[in-house]
């Protein structure tokens, strides 16, 4: 990111709410390992920061490692499958897609980009979405060194079905946006 471009509000969000658990769950963890105060909502309070430290911590980390791997919006993969229409239309994606959070809306922006760029970023933010559903996964084996499986499972779905309206957004919007490049490039004239 250049330096003259402003942090979104959710990026902004996401970054705050990092710092201010890292240093709960610290402080928490520290309070309750060292016997200072060994009551089980000090533990609680460590586990929970630590898990949204956690969560959002992971997404941010492997947001920056998909930046440096080509992705290609034309693989198979993002390819809409026949099924989709019926579940964009159960769901009604059409309506609520265009009030979903944006990390960075600047990427999406047509002003500034080409329409095969935003479907690049289109494509990577899907991946990224895919990659965050099995780190909500992962936070199950938390469950392993503090017990409590049933507060594990509930808050890793809650984090699935949260990534999981983005994934939506991105197999509803980029077939459009492919359609109109495949439409721009048709009226075009050939050169010979």
């Amino acid at each position: 990111m250049n330096k003259q471009q402003k942090l979104s509000g959710p990026a902004v969000f996401f970054y705050s709410t990092i710092a201010l658990t890292a240093m709960l769950s610290g402080a928490f963890f520290f309070l309750y390992y060292t016997g200072i105060s060994a009551h089980d909502v000090i533990l609680w309070g460590g586990i929970v920061s630590f898990m949204i430290l956690y969560h959002f911590g992971l997404r941010i980390l492997f947001g920056e490692i998909t930046k440096r791997i080509k992705i290609d919006y034309r693989h198979p993969f993002f390819a809409r499958k026949p099924f989709e229409a019926r579940v964009f239309k159960l769901l009604r994606v059409r309506l609520w897609k265009d009030r979903v959070l944006t990390f960075d809306p600047a990427s999406f922006d047509l002003k500034t980009r080409s329409l095969e760029e935003v479907a690049t970023t289109m494509a990577k933010s899907e991946v990224d979405h895919w990659i965050n559903e099995a780190i909500s996964l992962t936070s199950l084996l938390f469950s392993f060194i503090w017990g409590c499986f049933p507060a594990f499972f509930l808050t890793a779905l809650a984090a699935m079905l949260f990534d999981f309206q983005f994934i939506l957004v991105q197999r509803y919007n980029r077939p459009i946006a492919v359609r109109l490049m495949e439409h721009r490039k048709q009226k075009q004239p050939k050169t010979i």
